[in-house]
């Protein structure tokens, strides 16, 4: 066997490698995704221009939470939200659009306390999805129907669905996941 026989084999033996490493790198990651993001994962897959852009913007996601200061509430500090809570929900018996407003407010402010930025609901998804990805529709539910508050659109049904998807991810927030968001997973 000549010599260049000899250096063409082990080139594309090198490349044949470096693709297989490649290869699985990309399954590798992929898999952390859909694992990390659940649902999310699909969505963002569905709603972007590739698979590939998708994947990186679930990754800039998770950079940018790795940089958010999220902290667990202190035993009062979440009893007092357990309290406020309670009174949303009282709210409702009287004034049911006003109480789906309250309860966007109290998750609002609740997210704010924990450390996530409360700068825009579109931000806000994207934060919340790398820790509670698979509460993440219930947020859009009740922030879909709180939108339409006071219309003719939303029923007294539909304000109490709200509140239901509203506590879904109040309680979630309320738990204290720090082991999760500080690289634990």
């Amino acid at each position: 066997m000549s010599t260049t026989l000899v250096i063409i084999v082990i080139v594309a033996a090198v490349v044949v490698v470096a693709l297989a490493a490649l290869a699985l790198r990309t399954m590798i990651r992929r898999r952390h995704l859909q694992e990390q993001f659940g649902p999310e994962y699909e969505r963002t897959v569905e709603a972007g221009s590739s698979r590939r852009a998708a994947e990186h913007d679930l990754s800039a996601r998770e950079q940018r939470h790795e940089d958010l200061d999220i902290r667990p509430l202190p035993l009062a500090v979440r009893d007092r939200y357990v309290r406020d809570w309670t009174n949303v929900q009282e709210h409702f018996v009287d004034g049911p659009d006003e109480a789906v407003g309250e309860a966007d407010q109290l998750v609002t402010t609740l997210m704010s306390e924990r450390g996530y930025p409360t700068e825009g609901y579109e931000q806000q998804k994207r934060d919340l999805s790398v820790d509670h990805a698979r509460t993440l529709e219930h947020y859009r539910v009740a922030h879909d129907i709180n939108g339409r508050v006071g219309s003719r659109d939303t029923s007294t049904e539909e304000l109490r669905s709200a509140m239901v998807h509203y506590r879904a991810l109040f309680e979630e927030l309320l738990k204290d996941d720090t082991a999760s968001s500080s690289g634990s997973r």
